[in-house]
């Protein structure tokens, strides 16, 4: 196996730096727009040959280091209660958020047989990748999973989640155990599947300040990763918008920190310590941009991270739509020919 993501993140020595991106299977591939033809967002989730189809599209476009299942973070939202939707345009939708007490009570405990397609998934695509990249899974945390079930999609402002988290603690506090253990079914389950490493997507707790968030969303974090450390698998923990709280997210218990663009790598991972490995962290937006520009990038942030062990490359958020498919090739490129120069 290609095994330099997996010794990554344990920050051992590798010949070149790793790379992989998140939203790496999706809108801005071709493969990936004649499969949406045929089937819906949940529908490519829910079949697992299909999610296993999709997820391979990039490893086989691609020299990358590892792939990603295909699914959605909100997910887990379905079998709790939620009438989930994925309007063309608008993005999911939640027809029935919570804004109560009650309707956090009416919440359903779930098992793992409502994730058996995810599992599936999961095993399909194992055995499609014949060993040749690891396989990584992956969840919503839930600060974000709260945020999208209160204000029933996406926010900017996140008021109405917010409100209930400051006037009603405890009815907020019950919300996330809920959701935790619920992460925690499916996280485990595709462990068991044969995801060789996970992924924690919080990307809406940058909004939190850095004592709300260690008042109302880090303990549950925390028990997400104290209940999958004995599983041996690699941890990461990714958040956007999280300057401010990456001492904080430090302590959540992931072996891998994400970092979005907006921090200089070098010196967050001065912040956070050297004894986590760190994945990051290229603007998207970058991608779209001259070639001699994405190669300046790929390379700054190559030589900022030196030969330390433990970086894996990534962008500081997923792949957007429209994004040249030649540019993806190149940045991967990039990552390999300057990686393996600063290694020499």
């Amino acid at each position: 196996m290609n095994d330099h993501f997996l010794r990554a993140c344990q920050r051992q020595p590798v010949d070149r730096t790793p790379v992989w991106f998140m939203r790496q299977a999706g809108r801005y591939m071709a493969e990936y727009q004649k499969v949406r033809k045929k089937y819906s967002i949940l529908d490519v989730c829910k079949i697992p040959d299909v999610a296993a189809q999709v997820t391979l599209q990039p490893i086989n476009a691609f020299a990358l280091d590892a792939a990603i299942i295909f699914a959605d973070i909100l997910l887990p939202l379905e079998p709790m209660g939620l009438q989930l939707e994925f309007i063309e345009g608008k993005g999911p939708v939640i027809h029935n958020p919570i804004l109560n007490k009650r309707a956090v009570d009416q919440l359903r405990p779930v098992d793992e047989d409502a994730f058996r397609f995810s599992a599936d998934a999961i095993r399909v695509t194992r055995q499609a990748l014949d060993d040749r990249v690891p396989l990584i899974g992956f969840a919503g945390a839930p600060f974000t999973l709260a945020s999208y079930a209160i204000e029933g999609g996406s926010s900017r402002s996140y008021i109405t989640a917010k409100r209930l988290m400051y006037s009603e603690p405890a009815v907020w506090h019950c919300l996330m155990e809920k959701l935790t253990d619920v992460v925690l079914v499916y996280l485990h389950n595709q462990i068991r599947a044969g995801a060789q490493a996970i992924q924690l997507f919080d990307s809406w707790v940058g909004c939190l300040s850095p004592g709300d968030y260690e008042e109302y969303a880090l303990p549950h974090v925390q028990r997400i990763f104290s209940s999958l450390q004995p599983t041996g698998v690699p941890l990461i923990y990714f958040g956007t918008g999280t300057a401010t709280l990456l001492p904080l997210m430090r302590k959540a218990g992931s072996h891998v920190l994400g970092f979005d663009w907006h921090v200089q790598i070098d010196e967050a991972w001065a912040t956070v310590g050297y004894d986590i490995a760190v994945q990051g962290n290229l603007d998207p937006i970058v991608l779209f941009a001259p070639l001699p520009e994405i190669e300046r990038r790929v390379r700054d942030i190559l030589e900022r991270v030196g030969n330390r062990p433990g970086h894996i490359f990534n962008l500081g958020h997923g792949i957007l739509p429209q994004t040249p498919v030649d540019h993806v090739a190149a940045a991967i490129e990039y990552v390999r020919k300057y990686s393996q120069r600063a290694q020499a």
